[in-house]
Parts: C-alpha cells; sequence; structure tokens
C-alpha cells in the first residue's frame, strides 16, 4: 500500500505517524541523543514520569504518547501504527479509531502511574520514565481482536482470531521478557481498547440481526401479494439509533473514569505527602 493509498483509507493513522516523527525530529534537532536521549530530555518534552503525571501536569498521559525514546523505539512503534491502523481505521471510522488511540494511550499510562505508585508504597519499584505509543498501539491491537472474535468485516474479509492472538501474544511476552519495557501501559491499553471494541462489535451485530429481520419480514409480506409497510419490524435505521451511541457511551464513560482514577491517585499523593511533611516537622 502506497502512501497515497494509505493516507485514503486511514488519514488518521498517517497524521499520527507523522506527529511520532516529527516530534522525534524536533528532539533531535533542539540537540537530544538520537538514540539515547537524557532522563532530563524526556521529562523535558513530556514524558509520563510520577510525581508530575498526577500532580500538576496532568497532560503528559497524551503527550508521551506521541514521544520516543531512540529511533528504534520510533520505527518499531511507526510500524505497528500502520501495521494495525490500515485495518482498524477503516473498520471502525476515523473518528473512532482516534478516540480509541488517545483513550487506550491514557489508559495504559494511568495504569503504569498506579502500578508505579503501589510499588513506591511497598518499596518494590523505583520511580519510572515512561514513553512512547505502545499503549494506544496495543489498544487498537486488542480492538481488531475483539473485531476478530465477533466476526466484523471489512470489504467483506474477516480477520484472522488466530492471527491477532500470534501477535497480541507475542508483544505481550517480549514486553515480560524485555527490561525496560513499559508492560502496565501495554496492558492498560489492550484492556481499554478490548472494551471499546466490545461495545462497537455489540451495535455491528445488532445492526445485522435488525436488518435480517427486517429483511424476511419484507419478503415474507411480498411474496403474500400484501403491500409492504415497514411497520414490524423496526426499520434498521430507526433501531439502530438504540445502539449506535453504545460505543460513545462507552467511551464517555472511560473518559469520565479516568478523570476520578487521575483524582484518586493524585490525592493519594498529597495525603501522602502531607503526612511525611508532618511527621518530619513533629520529629
Amino acid at each position: 500500500m502506497t502512501i497515497s493509498q494509505l493516507l485514503k483509507v486511514a488519514p488518521v493513522t498517517v497524521i499520527l505517524v507523522v506527529v511520532f516523527v516529527g516530534m522525534y525530529a524536533f528532539q533531535v534537532l533542539s540537540g537530544v541523543d538520537a538514540n539515547n536521549p537524557s532522563t532530563e530530555a524526556l521529562v523535558q518534552w513530556g514524558a509520563n514520569v510520577l510525581p508530575l503525571t498526577m500532580m500538576d501536569e496532568p497532560w503528559r498521559v497524551i503527550s508521551s504518547a506521541f514521544l520516543h525514546v531512540g529511533l528504534m523505539h520510533l520505527l518499531f512503534n511507526a510500524f505497528a501504527m500502520v501495521l494495525f491502523g490500515r485495518i482498524a481505521e477503516p473498520l471502525f471510522g476515523s473518528l473512532t479509531f482516534a478516540a480509541l488511540f488517545f483513550l487506550s494511550a491514557i489508559g495504559g499510562n494511568l495504569l503504569n502511574n498506579y502500578v508505579t505508585w503501589q510499588g513506591l508504597l511497598e518499596g518494590s519499584m523505583q520511580p519510572n520514565i515512561a514513553a512512547g505509543a505502545s499503549g494506544g498501539i496495543m489498544g487498537i491491537g486488542a480492538a481488531l481482536l475483539v473485531a476478530a472474535l465477533f466476526k466484523l468485516s471489512i470489504d467483506g474479509r474477516v480477520l484472522s482470531p488466530k492471527s491477532m492472538l500470534l501477535i497480541m501474544g507475542i508483544n505481550l511476552v517480549y514486553g515480560f521478557a524485555v527490561p525496560g519495557i513499559d508492560n502496565a501501559a501495554h496492558i492498560g491499553g489492550a484492556i481499554t481498547g478490548g472494551v471499546i471494541a466490545l461495545a462497537i462489535a455489540i451495535d455491528y451485530k445488532q445492526r445485522g440481526r435488525t436488518a435480517g429481520a427486517y429483511l424476511a419480514a419484507m419478503y415474507q409480506q411480498t411474496s403474500n401479494g400484501v403491500p409492504y409497510i415497514p411497520v414490524t419490524p423496526t426499520s434498521p435505521n430507526q433501531t439502530r439509533g438504540m445502539t449506535e451511541a453504545l460505543p460513545w457511551i462507552v467511551m464517555l464513560i472511560l473518559g469520565a473514569g479516568f478523570v476520578w482514577w487521575w483524582y484518586d491517585i493524585h490525592n493519594e499523593i498529597i495525603d501522602f505527602l502531607t503526612t511525611a511533611a508532618m511527621t518530619k516537622g513533629a520529629s
């Protein structure tokens, strides 16, 4: 598939990849090491890091999804985005695809922060820096897996569940096998994408059942010589309004839940720091 063809079928995918590359180029041009950027540089360019993300800079849950740690990290995620996006965007629609990516990235980063914070409290982890589009991409991959399981089709073609399971499994195993990979972001993104895709699949299946019943009733009445009057069952266009909003309702609920989750972790950190300061002052 050429770039012009990809732009026609998956414009949001192309835009996201261009932003990935553009942000990396600006980093390098500003003096950031192309293959091994420093911690200070990553923080400056918007990486996800405690406590900044959960205090006064919540925008890092999004900015970090466009920031990559070196050229190989960028190339891997850009390739994965094109691989998944050229299928997922035409299947789900550009607007839904964009929302899917952003919510999955946010969900992945929040889970990373939650796991890191709990690890800090237990003394089992150190603060880490997270960057990359992996959470959003894993969300898209999980959505494609759900689409394959529910047999959603694009141009009459249905995805293979076995192939999608293999791809997702390799990514998760690789994440646990290689040190430094943000597994929490991968898992959080995948869960978010899977939930959104489940709502899309329910809408898709409902439309198929309604259209089938509608056509069957039309055929039965016309074959009996009775003029067809679409009263029962309900026209598919009328019935679809009952389910087509479901994916967006689910995404709004997820968005509201993420805001609540951010505030919950934020307040935990504030309470901890306040208690620590009071204890230190009393001693």
